[in-house]
């Protein structure tokens, strides 16, 4: 819209670990086999039909949800081109000495037997144990106490370490320890870097091959490395009398058997740091095995000096430090795993050379092997980190390792869009292959997006059943469709929010730094703002009549205070949308246009139009269309990005708007001040204060929409005076005021509502316009009730019990109806104190009340609601109505109101028992008159002050009778 050549490009990239799991389960689940059954190349037929059938769910997702992805040049992470690039950067790597095969320790997980990048593992703290196992030392009666969390990896133990400087265990360094249950003879060795002597004994068990601190141990000690558990993280033979179990299994056996040989010290609670698969869940098990790796450090530097020096901007900026930080200690990077489904590995192993011959990295097969020229060449099995081949994403999806157009067009990219939470999966890789392999960054700018959570803010999983699927939030879904969170709160199924209502939605709640939770009540809020828009333009088409806006333009002179002012507003949002796209601070852009288009566009404009449209005067109902068609124009094109379905179908609708058009390719708006008229906001701002502070005391004071009646304004500003007299034809009909005396400061009007604004104050006499003394009645009992209902609420909240026990959400939506309910009570005692006899009322010089403050206006434009509420009413039209009376309070039984007060304060169990004896009685004790329920009123009272008072009186009265 703004004339750029854009590429946004669509793909998608193998996701290996994921998908492989999925159609494993899947296999196993119908026909009762596992992939090594099926053999590999079956298997990977497999998976290309499942991906066929259900990868295009992602794309389907964002087709609906109107993406501009130029799907012609869809890419896919396992594609021929892309299989191209990815063996380029592998075997350049390799040939660069950036990339190795080593033995070394890596994390391991069990259920998806293959090795997992650090990245891959997520922490969680459980509670534990912390076992002392006694170790005897060779040669002699002393022995060391170790401490550890697992000690069935002591079958694995090459040593014991203590510290250098401490004092119990210097003696010992040197001598050798006698391994429980195996009885293999272990050196005792002095590290200061893994033993620390204030934790648990001072002493520790070294197990080179299953702890990343042990195996950095074993490296400076040059320690044997004996690994006990295979693939399955089953015990092996090196675990000797204990091998074949799984890990829960040999630690059951190996303590049950310290216990009995006395070798088990204690046992003590601790907190453990537990390492899991990010796929599976399955505990992680370091392990010694062959694999692939890059060397990250030179990689990482270039990519950290492009964010320093400001060749990459990462927003919000927050995340800067943290990817410094991870870039800074960034370690060697895993690439090969133990999968089929993937990128294999173009490296090969020459059966006719020795075992431990390095392979041979090629681009294609080789025919015989470089070194012994034999024929017998076999590819490695493993495949590449799914990472690997989104690294290269950005250049690889533009036709690299050749040359292209595309690539020299779009090389480097604009601005990357994805989550922070793959930071350093995907961000900190594409920055390390783009700068090596392109010598330039790969994006200018990297804008994080929040996490799409659930509307209380719990990440959306399966496990718990509240996925929302983008699909069923736009077209629909019935209710058996629905994972089980959703399905309770659409039991009859889900209705067709469309896209724009959500797609608006996330742009609404799109705050930098902050998660989204996604509110299905704020996406139908946004579907009537949708069709709040569909409405007003519907009634703007409906008033054009034969108007061409080609034949007439609009001209200045011609304006009225209404026009220059929604034109003076548009360009307004117009300058703020474009700041806040430019900061990528979407929220601060809908926000904007939602507030200028509901309200003072639709609230405001269009009801002022009115005048103009259905008046005689043909040039102004001219003007006030050419206006109207003005707005509803650049208003749609602002909103395009936004809501595209909706802005499309409308704009074509517009006169002069050529049928062969397309809104995603017209003219961005752009703020040229233009219209920019101060003084027309200025001037219009009291008229749009004045009506929405009378629409404000008629539904305070229960006045009804029909009432037509006389408003005083006092002001010390005389501009602003004559400003409000020449407007008096916009406020009376829409204020629905019979008359509007405009005056200098003076007397307060006796028994009027009062409205203070900046520099202006309102008043609306209420005498005459209902019945006084049953309008305070009525509102003192509304206070009363309030003050009862906040009492309740309090004495919950103030329960340590109920706090501590009830789920948060309850807890903390009880204190918001507390706020609540006293905000309505406050309201409730100033509509009382306007309506007080004259007498008692406070009265105030004329400059008192223009220094008083103001009371705090509502949210939105001029104190205008910032939520909708309903469609648009036309202005009230009626003839001044009689004094109307308060709606008579339902009086109760006093007996049965009795019954009531003394059933809150017995216990639960008999307070049910009191409500239904009190109902049985009400209606024969509710007759016996006004008189009785006074006394019982008065010894209600009195048995509260004690029962000597209660005795007292009640004497007294028999005196007196």
């Amino acid at each position: 819209m703004r004339g750029d050549n854009v590429l946004w490009q669509p793909g998608t990239d193998h996701a290996g670990i994921a998908t492989q799991l999925v159609v494993e389960r899947e296999l196993l689940r119908s026909e009762g086999k596992t992939r090594q059954e099926l053999g590999r190349e079956a298997f990977i037929a497999r998976v290309w039909e499942w991906k066929e059938k259900y990868g295009h769910r992602i794309n389907e997702q964002q087709a609906d949800l109107g993406s501009s992805l130029d799907w012609s040049r869809e890419r896919f992470t396992l594609d021929p081109r892309a299989s191209r690039a990815v063996v380029e950067a592998f075997v350049r790597l390799h040939e660069e000495g950036l990339l190795y095969r080593a033995q070394r320790l890596i994390n391991w997980c069990p259920d998806c037997r293959t090795a997992i990048s650090d990245l891959e593992v997520e922490h969680e703290e459980t509670q534990g144990s912390l076992w002392e196992i006694r170790y005897p030392v060779k040669g002699s009666e002393e022995s060391l106490v170790v401490a550890t969390t697992r000690p069935e990896t002591m079958l694995g133990d090459t040593a014991v370490a203590v510290h250098p400087d401490d004092p119990r265990y210097r003696h010992l360094v040197g001598k050798t320890a006698v391994l429980p249950l195996l009885g293999r003879e272990i050196p005792i060795i002095a590290d200061a870097t893994l033993v620390s002597m204030e934790f648990g004994t001072g002493a520790v068990k070294v197990t080179p091959a299953h702890d990343f601190n042990d195996y950095e141990t074993g490296l400076r000690h040059h320690l044997p490395m004996i690994s006990i558990f295979d693939e399955a993280a089953r015990t092996n033979g090196e675990a000797g009398p204990y091998a074949g179990l799984d890990r829960t299994e040999a630690r059951r056996r190996v303590l049950a058997d310290l216990a009995e040989q006395g070798y088990l010290v204690a046992e003590k609670p601790h907190l453990l740091s537990v390492g899991t698969c990010q796929r599976s869940g399955t505990v992680v098990e370091p392990r010694l095995s062959p694999q692939w790796f890059v060397r990250t450090k030179p990689l990482a530097a270039p990519a950290i000096a492009a964010v320093e020096q400001g060749r990459v901007r990462i927003l919000p900026e927050s995340w800067t430090a943290t990817y410094f930080h991870w870039m800074h200690n960034i370690h060697d990077w895993c690439v090969s795993r133990q999968l089929w489904w993937g990128h294999q590995i173009p490296a090969y192993f020459c059966q006719d050379c020795a075992p431990d011959t390095p392979p041979v990295v090629a681009r294609t097969r080789p025919a015989r092997c470089p070194r012994c020229g034999g024929a017998r060449l076999v590819q490695d099995e493993d495949v590449l980190d799914t990472w690997f081949s989104s690294g290269l994403w950005p250049f690889s999806s533009l036709g690299w390792p050749e040359q292209t157009a595309e690539l020299a067009t779009f090389y480097p990219t604009s601005v990357l869009e994805t989550g922070h939470d793959i930071l350093f999966f995907w961000v900190a890789r594409m920055m390390m292959m783009g700068l090596h392999f392109m010598k330039d960054v790969p994006f200018r700018t990297v804008f994080l997006h929040a996490m799409v959570r659930d509307e209380k803010g719990e990440k959306m999983s399966k496990v718990k059943g509240n996925v929302i699927d983008p699909l069923d939030v736009i077209h629909g879904a019935p209710a058996d469709a629905l994972p089980p969170a959703v399905r309770n709160k659409f039991p009859g199924g889900m209705p067709a929010f469309g896209a724009d209502a959500l797609r608006y939605t996330l742009a609404s709640l799109t705050q930098q730094g902050r998660d989204i939770k996604l509110s299905l009540e704020r996406v139908n809020g946004y579907r009537a703002f949708a069709n709040k828009l569909w409405n007003a333009a519907r009634f703007v088409l409906l008033n054009l009549g034969d108007f061409d806006p080609g034949q007439s333009p609009l001209e200045k002179g011609r304006l009225t205070l209404a026009d220059r002012w929604i034109l003076a507003r548009l360009e307004r949002v117009t300058e703020e949308v474009e700041i806040a796209l430019t900061a990528f601070q979407f929220a601060e852009a809908a926000s904007g246009l939602y507030q200028f288009a509901w309200h003072a566009f639709c609230d405001w404009y269009i009801e002022l139009a009115k005048a103009s449209l259905q008046g005689d005067d043909a040039q102004a109902r001219t003007t006030t269309r050419a206006v109207l068609v003005q707005v509803l124009d650049q208003l749609f094109r602002l909103l395009h990005p936004f809501m595209p379905f909706l802005t499309e179908e409308l704009w074509h609708r517009l006169p002069g708007v050529p049928a062969n058009a397309f809104l995603a390719q017209a003219a961005f708006p752009e703020a040229t001040g233009e219209w920019r008229d101060a003084p027309a906001e200025e001037e219009m701002a009291p008229v749009v204060a004045v009506v929405d502070a009378v629409r404000t005391i008629r539904g305070e004071s229960n006045l009804s929409p029909a009432a037509r009646f006389r408003a005083v304004v006092q002001s010390d500003r005389q501009g602003l005076r004559e400003s409000l007299a020449r407007a008096s034809g916009y406020v009376l009909p829409l204020a629905g005021l019979s008359s509007l005396d405009v005056q200098p400061p003076g007397p307060q009007p006796p028994q009027s509502a009062s409205w203070v604004g900046e520099g202006l104050q309102l008043f609306v006499p209420l005498a005459g316009l209902l019945d006084l003394g049953e309008e305070r009645a009525r509102l003192h009992k509304e206070v009363a009730r309030l003050q009862t209902d906040v009492a309740g609420l309090r004495r919950k909240l103030d329960n340590p019990s109920f706090v501590a026990r009830a789920p948060a959400e309850v807890v903390e939506k009880d204190r918001a109806r507390v706020a609540e309910l006293e905000q309505r009570r406050s309201k409730v005692l100033e509509n009382l104190n306007r309506i007080e006899p004259e007498g008692t009322m406070s009265e105030k010089t004329p400059e008192e009340m223009f220094q008083s403050t103001p009371p705090t206006p509502s949210s939105g434009m001029f104190g205008i609601p910032s939520e909708p509420t309903h469609e648009m009413s036309p202005p009230p039209v009626a003839a001044p109505p009689a004094p109307r009376k308060a709606a008579p309070a339902k009086k109760k039984a006093p007996a049965k109101k009795k019954a009531k007060a003394k059933a809150k304060a017995k216990p639960r169990r008999k307070a049910k028992r009191a409500v239904k004896r009190a109902k049985k009685k009400a209606p024969r004790k509710a007759k016996r008159g006004k008189k009785k329920a006074t006394r019982k009123t008065s010894a209600r009272k009195a048995k509260r002050g004690g029962r000597r008072k209660v005795a007292r009186r009640t004497a007294k009265r028999r005196g007196r009778r």
